[in-house]
Parts: structure tokens; C-alpha cells; sequence
């Protein structure tokens, strides 16, 4: 239903004084006595451009056209009754007799008002319908013949009267349900007593267009009129009730908001009287940092697109704060900023060569690289990839060179990472989603040049959640990882101004396509020599000042620290070489805080005293009064050592047996070794017929350390050879190397390791293929000065070198034995 006015529910009644102010609702009786009224057989005609008017309703009408306020005016003066019919075309401004509609109602005048606004309203009250018979004029205004408009006589019944209560609760549920309805006009509707009355009033203020009402006005019928009433008021109370759904539903949704707005407004007052920052200052805080970057076109377009997302989030959604992360993260990360490389070779090789005595190999490497990077400036950065055993350097030499270069350090732990998101990062779709480390250990660094230790890459794991190692193959890529992607970051971020120098103790758990990627530097261990000048200038110092001693408080000579390097010790590193200095000096604190300080400089028997007695004898080699007794070289994942092959006879079959926990490399080594043996027995001055009467049994002793490897091949070979011709091995003597099946020695790795554990041993003499030549060359010549290298190629030549001509017991003689 339409807006009521309150002339609508105050209607009039026919005889009514100008001074009259409130209408009395209309009868049974006063309707009876209006309809039945007389008609003139003429009338003046007002068109009304909008609305319709029925029988009993009074309403307002606003007069603008001249010839309307004209005819009001002299009708207002004679009997104030006019007629009223709607135009068919509500846009025609001045419209003519075949223009309006055909029926229309006879009208009484109530009252003229002069509104402020200069226009004039009219109130009238509608009385009977009419019908147009013809036009009298035109001029001044429509005149025109009328009759009266004949209706059907209507009888009450039990369904007309049901039909009239559903037509009085329906309009009242619609007065309910609206808004902008007053609350009076339901008392109005309730005390309407005349039926046709109700229908009247409710058809004058439905929601429907002029067409409708007009079709309401020419239904003749009161029961159709009825029906019709019903009916649109059945649509309007079902459109109200969705509107008011839909209303209720979104009034919810801006309540919520509303009362979000305040609740942020009070907090931000309250963090500004706290002086925290809100998240209007947060917002420009981010774009005046954005505007110091220099950063590309897409990550500075990237950037300001998150940050607008940023704003249309709500301060207090879960979602604001990842958002806000997000775009720190972007800001802090140092996108184009480069620290200035230092270029100076003789600095660079100054403090290379004070933080690590040794390691010539790698320092030579990274002074290549700087000046390669000097001649050209746009070099990509290399991945070196330092191999050696623990507690060498392969670290701490990532400082160094950082140092050297001039550049910052970040370093990565790799060790046990089974997560390849570890690597790329997260996607910010995932709960707690973070980027990946090598972003974060840039953003952590601030620089886009580090230099960027890849710590243990040998260590990395692979399961169900990715292969960390495959993920860093774009990284390792001087090709690809200037575009590297981060699934947190969503950005390609240059990764090609990084120096990235990885550490492995063992080349052979690297994936071959990641190694492939690598520049591999061999990092060995150290000689004695090396070890005692690395405690004098970097281990004593740094123990020394960790436990709170002077230098007048601790010293030591070099012949003690060579006593804690040969009995204490058995590494390639110096590892525990610092744990041991370690534990003397907090002997030496202690003495010193209870006041029984210890002499001056440490000696061998104070080492005793706080160290305990030696652990490790040093190794010299078994006596050579037993034949088949022979030293060979090993390599394990803490440096070089030595170990010793056995061999026995005994009356048999031709049995051969092997224990000491071998691999089956090296028991494959011992059967070429037989094997060569057998088809070479002449050559030996060996019988034949003893490989079938004697059993032959190896061992190397260690019997509870795994031992494999083709490198014992040619030990093997020397002491078989020497039980079966009973002729002693060379005093202080070892050897390594590979056999085939043909009696060539072939060449094995580890050498420098190798030679060191010989040196330990006091070995004189060493035994290698020729092709190691190289690897002994690298070598500083101070440090193998007093050994002899033997460089073969062929078994028979090592077993002339190894072997004294002097036998214990004949070949022969073992046949003899046997009869």
C-alpha cells in the first residue's frame, strides 16, 4: 500500500463546513445516501494527471495548469462538485476530451490551500462514479454531458463477508510490516463499517499504477472489485515481507560493520594516546618506505596492489595481519642493493692467510675470483663447493672470504632438511606460512651479494614433503637463479650476485645433477706441522681468551702441542686438537683461581696430569720378523690412517679366508690378488702345488670398524706374496693402491690424508701408482722431505720394492713340511 495521508483516514462526509477539521470516517447510511444523490446532467471535468479517485476517499490534489485553477476556483464559488477523470497519458500537459479515461467520479471541493511554494491545493472528496457522454467545451476548461455509471447490485453472504475480513487483515498485516506506514491508518481500516467503503479507501492507496486503479474504478461488480483488491494485496504483502527479509539481512551486515567502525575508531584513539601506531599511519608508513626503494617496475606495481588489498581488509580480521607481514617482508628484503666489493688482491690475501694457515688450494681460488670480478665487474658469482673431512675449515672459511670480499655473511644449515619449502617457502594460502630460508637469510644479511654458506649440503634428506636438493638446483644454477622463485615472496628475486660456497664431507650424497652445478675445491686435512701452527695463532689465543687467562698466564711449546696432536688426537681436523687445548687451560684457570699456579710454559707432564694418560699410541709399524705382516693406507671420513694386513698359512686344501669386518670391494681385492698370484707363481719363484696344500687366511685387525675399498689392493697382493715366499717385508714401509686382474696398479684417492697418517707413523718409505704422482705434487715439499715415494705401475714391481730377499723359510720347504 502507498504512504497514508491524513486526509485519507479522516475522510469526509457530504455536508461538511469549510471550518470543519477532522472528517468522520463514512457509514453504511452516509454511502447509501451519496450514491443515490441526484446527478446534474453537466459537469466541469479536471483531468488528473496521476492518480485516481474513488467514491468516499478524500485526498489532496496539487493544481498547476491554468485552465485547472480556474475551474476550481469558479466551482468553489457555485456548488464545489466537479468531476474527476484520469488521462490516459499522464506526460500530456494540456489533454483533450478523447484523451481521459471514459469513467470517472463525481467530486466535492473541501477546501483551497495557497502553499508557500506560490502552488494551490485542492482537497476533494470522491461521491459516485460517472460516465462521459460528450464534450459541451473546451474553453475555458472541459465541460462535459454525464451519466451516472451503473453498478451491480450487490448481496451479502458468508463468502463476500469472508472475502472482505481477508482484504481487512491482509492490509493491516501490510500496515504492520511497513515502515512508512502510520500506525492510525490500521485504527481507520478497523473502523470502516461499509464494505464498498473499505474496498474504496484500500483501492486508493495500493501500490499500483494508474491503469490499475483506473481498471478497479470501471469494475462494476463489488464482489470482482473485491477479488482484484485482494489479489494485489496478496503481491504487495509478499514483496514487503522479502523486502523486509532483505532489509533486515543487510541492516545485520551494517550493524556489524558499524559497530566494527566504532570499535576500531576507539582503538585507534586509544593507540594514539598510547602512542602506538594505527593503521592509518601504518598504511603511510608502508608507501613512504616504498618510496625510498629501488626496486623494478613489477615488484614496485606488485607492491602497491598489495598494499591497496591491505586496505579494504578489516584491521581486525585474522586476514590484516599476514597481509601486513607480507608487505614488510617485501620492504625489508634488499631488492638492488649491493654492497661495494673490495678489489684489493694483496688485502684479500692478507686476511685469508691470517684466519687459516694452509688451505693454499682454496685461497688461490677465491683470488682468481676476485680478480676475474675486477677485470670485468658484471662476473656471475661461482658456486664453489668445499669438500673435505670435519673440523678443517670448510665454515669458517665462508667468513673469511666474506671478509676478504668486503661483502656480508649469512649462512644455512642444511643439515637433516626433509621439507622443500624449507628452500622455496610457503604459499601464503597456508596457516603460519613463512618464506623460504634462503630469503630470509638474504633479508637478514640486507644485501643482495652475500656471501652465502650452504652448510653440509651432503646432509640433506628427501621424503613425502619434497626433495630439498632438487629444490636447490635453481639456486646452485648460474643460468637460473637469477629469476629464483619463492612461494611466500610470489616475486623472481636475482639470486645471480651471490656468492654461494657450499661444505660436504662426502661427495657421495649429493644429488649428480646438484653436483654437477658445483665447483668442487678439496679441502684435506692437516699435517702435523700445519696443526701446531694453527693451535700457536688461532686455537691457544681463542681458548685462552674464552677462559678469562693472560698470555703470561698459559703458554706452551711446540713439542707438548705435538704431544696432544699424536696422543691425543686422530683427526684430519683440529677439532679435537681445540677441545683438548680446552681442557687445559681450564686446568690452568683452575689452579690459578685456588691459587697453585701451574710452572711455566705447560710441559709434557703437566698435559698428563689434566689429560689423563695418552689414548692413542703413536703407530709405528709391526715388527717385519713375520712374514705376511704388511702396512697399508686408508682413508676414512676423518682423515687418513693406517692399517695393518695379516696373512697366514696353514695345511689345507687351498682355502681362502678373510675377516676384519671387509666390504666386499676389498674381499674382492684379496681374490684378484690370489688369483694373480696363482697365474703369476713362477714368476715369484713360488711352487704351484702349495696354492692347493695350504689354506691361506687375511685379517686386518680392527676387526670391529667396517673397512671396504679398492685402495688395500696392492697391501693385499704384498702380503700374500710375502707368506707364500716367506720373504719379510721392507721396515717402515707402506703402500696403496688398486689391482686388476691383468697386475696393473691403478691409482686411489685420499693421498694427502694418506700420507699424513704415514707421516704420524713415522713411515719412511711410501709405495703408489704412478698416476698419484700429481696428488703428491700439491703437497708443500717441507712436509714430505723425509719420505721416499715409489711410483709403480705394474704388481711385480711392488712386490720387488716391499719384499727383502731374505727368506724365513723356503717355498720348497712348505712341501717338505707337508710330507
Amino acid at each position: 500500500m502507498s504512504n497514508f495521508d491524513p486526509f485519507d483516514f479522516n475522510q469526509a462526509i457530504p455536508i461538511i463546513n469549510e471550518d470543519t477539521e477532522f472528517f468522520p470516517l463514512l457509514s453504511q447510511q452516509d454511502e447509501d445516501e451519496m450514491s443515490n444523490a441526484d446527478l446534474p446532467e453537466s459537469l466541469s471535468i479536471l483531468p488528473l494527471r496521476n492518480t485516481v479517485l474513488f467514491p468516499g476517499v478524500v485526498i489532496p490534489i496539487t493544481v498547476g495548469r491554468d485552465k485547472s485553477i480556474k475551474l476550481v476556483k469558479e466551482a468553489y464559488k457555485g456548488d464545489r462538485i466537479i468531476g474527476v477523470v484520469a488521462q490516459e497519458n499522464m506526460t500530456i500537459e494540456d489533454p483533450t476530451f478523447e484523451q481521459l479515461y471514459q469513467v470517472g467520479t463525481v467530486a466535492m471541493i473541501i477546501k483551497i490551500l495557497q502553499m508557500p511554494d506560490g502552488n494551490t491545493t485542492v482537497i476533494i472528496q470522491g461521491k459516485q462514479r460517472f460516465r462521459l457522454r460528450g464534450l459541451i467545451q473546451n474553453e475555458p476548461y472541459i465541460k462535459a454531458q454525464i451519466e451516472r455509471f451503473e453498478e451491480k447490485k450487490h448481496k451479502a453472504n458468508r463468502e463476500f463477508n469472508a472475502l472482505i475480513s481477508s482484504i481487512k487483515e491482509m492490509a493491516l498485516q501490510i500496515i504492520q510490516l511497513s515502515p512508512h506506514i502510520p500506525s492510525e491508518a490500521g485504527i481507520a481500516i478497523k473502523n470502516i463499517e461499509s464494505p464498498a467503503f473499505l474496498i474504496n479507501f484500500i483501492s486508493s492507496n495500493l501500490n499500483a499504477d494508474l491503469e490499475f486503479k483506473q481498471q478497479l474504478l470501471e469494475i462494476a461488480d463489488l464482489d470482482k472489485r473485491a477479488s482484484k483488491v485482494l489479489e494485489q494485496l496478496n503481491v504487495e504483502l509478499q514483496l514487503l515481507e522479502l523486502k523486509n527479509q532483505i532489509q533486515n539481512k543487510v541492516r545485520g551486515d551494517l550493524d556489524k560493520q558499524q559497530r566494527d567502525y566504532f570499535l576500531n575508531q576507539q582503538l585507534k584513539t586509544i593507540q594514539e594516546e598510547l602512542g602506538g601506531n594505527t593503521p592509518d599511519l601504518e598504511m603511510e608508513d608502508l608507501r613512504k618506505r616504498a618510496r625510498t626503494k629501488k626496486w623494478s617496475k613489477e615488484v614496485n606495481e606488485h607492491f602497491g596492489k598489495e598494499l591497496d588489498k591491505l586496505a579494504r581488509i578489516n584491521p581486525a580480521a585474522a586476514d590484516y595481519s599476514v597481509q601486513l607481514n607480507y608487505l614488510e617482508l617485501i620492504l625489508e628484503l634488499p631488492w638492488n642493493y649491493f654492497t661495494k666489493d673490495n678489489f684489493d688482491l694483496v688485502r684479500a690475501k692478507r686476511v685469508l692467510d691470517r684466519d687459516h694457515y694452509g688451505l693454499e688450494k682454496v685461497k688461490q681460488r677465491i683470488i682468481e675470483y676476485l680478480a676475474v670480478l675486477k677485470l670485468k665487474h658484471n662476473m656471475k658469482a661461482p658456486i664453489l663447493c668445499l669438500v673435505g673431512p670435519p673440523g678443517v675449515g670448510k665454515t669458517s672459511l665462508g667468513k673469511s672470504i666474506a671478509k676478504a670480499l668486503g661483502r656480508k655473511y649469512a649462512r644455512m644449515a642444511l643439515g637433516g632438511i626433509r621439507d622443500e619449502a624449507e628452500i622455496r617457502g610457503h604459499r601464503k594460502t597456508y596457516i603460519g606460512a613463512m618464506p623460504g630460508r634462503i630469503i630470509q637469510s638474504l633479508k637478514k644479511a640486507g644485501t643482495s651479494n652475500p656471501v652465502f654458506v650452504l652448510d653440509e649440503i651432503d646432509k640433506v634428506g628427501s621424503d613425502f614433503r619434497g626433495d630439498p636438493s632438487s629444490a636447490l638446483l635453481e639456486v646452485l644454477d648460474p643460468e637460473q637463479n637469477s629469476a629464483f622463485y619463492d612461494h611466500y615472496v610470489e616475486l623472481d628475486y636475482d639470486l645471480s650476485n651471490v656468492m654461494f660456497i657450499a661444505t660436504a664431507n662426502s661427495l657421495s650424497n649429493i644429488q649428480p645433477a646438484l653436483l654437477d652445478r658445483m665447483e668442487i675445491i678439496e679441502v684435506n686435512g692437516y699435517t702435523i706441522e700445519e696443526k701446531i701452527e694453527i693451535a700457536k695463532k688461532h686455537l691457544i689465543p681463542k681458548q685462552r681468551e674464552s677462559h678469562g687467562l693472560q698470555a703470561k698466564d698459559f703458554s706452551v711449546r711446540s713439542k707438548v702441542i705435538e704431544k696432544i696432536i699424536d696422543e691425543y688426537t686422530r683427526e684430519s681436523g683440529v677439532r679435537g686438537l681445540e677441545k683438548k687445548i680446552g681442557s687445559i687451560v681450564r686446568g690452568v684457570a683452575t689452579h690459578l683461581v685456588m691459587e697453585d699456579p701451574l710452572q711455566k710454559p705447560i710441559d709434557a707432564t703437566i698435559v698428563e696430569k689434566i689429560l689423563g694418560a695418552p689414548i692413542f699410541d703413536k703407530e709405528y709399524y709391526e715388527n717385519n720378523e713375520v712374514a705376511g705382516v704388511v702396512t697399508g693406507l686408508a682413508w676414512t671420513q676423518v682423515g687418513g690412517d693406517i692399517l695393518f694386513i695379516e696373512s697366514s698359512l696353514s695345511p689345507g686344501k687351498g682355502k681362502l679366508t678373510l675377516t676384519g669386518n671387509l666390504g666386499e670391494v676389498m674381499k674382492e681385492s684379496a681374490s684378484i690378488a690370489m688369483a694373480y698370484l696363482r697365474a703369476n707363481a713362477s714368476e715369484f719363484d713360488i711352487d704351484y702345488r702349495v696354492f692347493d696344500k695350504w689354506d691361506v687366511h687375511v685379517h686386518v685387525p680392527a676387526g670391529a670398524t667396517p673397512k671396504d675399498g679398492p685402495s688395500a689392493g696392492i697391501t693385499m697382493l704384498t702380503a700374500l706374496a710375502s707368506s707364500f715366499t716367506q720373504r719379510k717385508v721392507k721396515e717402515k714401509l707402506a703402500m696403496t693402491g688398486e689391482i686388476t686382474l691383468r697386475g696393473r696398479v691403478l691409482p686411489v684417492g685420499g693421498i694427502k690424508e694418506k700420507i699424513l697418517a704415514a707421516k704420524r707413523a713415522n713411515i719412511k718409505e711410501v709405495i703408489l701408482s704412478k698416476a698419484n704422482r700429481k696428488d703428491i705434487l700439491e703437497i708443500k715439499e717441507d712436509y714430505i722431505r723425509d719420505l721416499t715415494f715409489h711410483y709403480v705401475s705394474e704388481m711385480h714391481e711392488v712386490v720387488n720394492i716391499a719384499l727383502l730377499k731374505q727368506q724365513v723359510k723356503k717355498p720348497k720347504q712348505l712341501l717338505q713340511d707337508e710330507v
